[in-house]
């Protein structure tokens, strides 16, 4: 966990403005944050200003060298130092290259705030800075058949007394595609049961509406009666949906343990799959049942539909279909 009393007032009001101005959301700020201080880490070792022997103990460094660092390490900053650090991540940690993108971006964003907002900086080091390259991946998704197991194999499990929590839970991203972050954060009166919907909050605090099929009301309504009846509720007095065994909003962490020990039961690879991946599921199979395109946008709450694309893909199936369908598949010309 990052404390911001770690960290140098220069990385504090660049945090504060990102989430007073620019309204991003507490998990992408903690990921800036995360980002920055390993790259601050980096720069005291670039330029020896700390006595670390080896890149191996850069990320162990004593966090107090980061606290009392001057901003005047940040001025020193050029575009090789930000190509070392990726560099570095490469070497040392075999990062791949959608991290070394994050870093990238987080990287960007601060210094396009000391330079364009804050006027602490005449020159952006950034300014040519390129991300690594992407290979495209299509997203990995569970079949329907399987889709189904993993939900049969959760309505099996008679001795769990967080049955009808768990189907639940992943009903509703098997149906709705919803993320993580949001899932967790529904609360009680964030659902209309009359409209069968229900607002969350998605990436940059956007709010947006999703409407609950007959399999997500069902499932809601099966948990609602062995939720627990005294539930802590929230600091702003919000009532959670979803409740651990400490009668308290469920944890990103829990989810992601729960949605784990679901697929091992069911007989699916957890390295393969995951909760994210069942985000994936409910949109490719939507989209494979032709929910247009721009609809599964609004659904997904991307902003662009370049992002949404992903899901247009095709299977093997597909592909090998396609090529059997050819008038000449059968043809064969005869020899001379």
């Amino acid at each position: 966990m990052i404390d911001r009393r770690d960290n140098p007032e220069f990385l504090n009001e660049f945090l504060d403005y990102m989430v007073s101005i620019q309204n991003k959301s507490r998990n992408t700020v903690k990921e800036y944050n995360y980002d920055l201080v390993h790259f601050f880490k980096f720069l005291l070792y670039q330029y020896r200003l700390v006595d670390v022997k080896s890149e191996k103990e850069i990320k162990e460094m004593d966090i107090q060298h980061v606290t009392n660092m001057s901003f005047d390490v940040i001025k020193r900053v050029k575009l090789q130092d930000i190509h070392a650090f990726l560099s570095y991540l490469e070497r040392v940690y075999d990062s791949k290259a959608t991290t070394r993108a994050r870093k990238v971006a987080s990287i960007r964003v601060y210094f396009n705030y000391l330079t364009a907002k804050a006027n602490r900086l005449e020159i952006n080091p950034t300014q040519n800075l390129e991300s690594p390259k992407l290979g495209k991946r299509l997203p990995k998704y569970l079949s329907q058949e399987e889709s189904m197991s993993l939900l049969t194999t959760i309505r099996g499990n008679q001795t769990d007394r967080n049955e009808e929590r768990d189907y639940a839970i992943t009903t509703l991203f098997l149906n709705c595609g919803m993320r993580l972050s949001e899932l967790v954060g529904i609360s009680l009166k964030d659902i209309d049961f009359g409209e069968a919907k229900l607002n969350v909050i998605g990436k940059g605090n956007k709010e947006r509406t999703i409407y609950l099929n007959n399999a997500c009301i069902r499932a809601i309504n099966d948990y609602l009666p062995v939720r627990p009846k005294q539930v802590i509720k929230d600091e702003d007095g919000k009532e959670p949906l979803f409740v651990s065994e400490r009668r308290q909003r469920i944890s990103n962490r829990n989810v992601q343990k729960i949605i784990k020990e679901e697929l091992l039961r069911a007989g699916l690879d957890t390295k393969k799959y995951s909760v994210h991946k069942l985000r994936h599921t409910a949109a490719t199979l939507m989209y494979q049942n032709g929910v247009d395109i721009r609809a599964l946008q609004e659904l997904l709450g991307h902003e662009s539909i370049a992002t949404t694309q992903i899901y247009t893909h095709v299977n093997n199936d597909q592909i090998r279909s396609a090529v059997d369908s050819n008038p000449l598949a059968n043809f064969e010309a005869k020899k001379g």
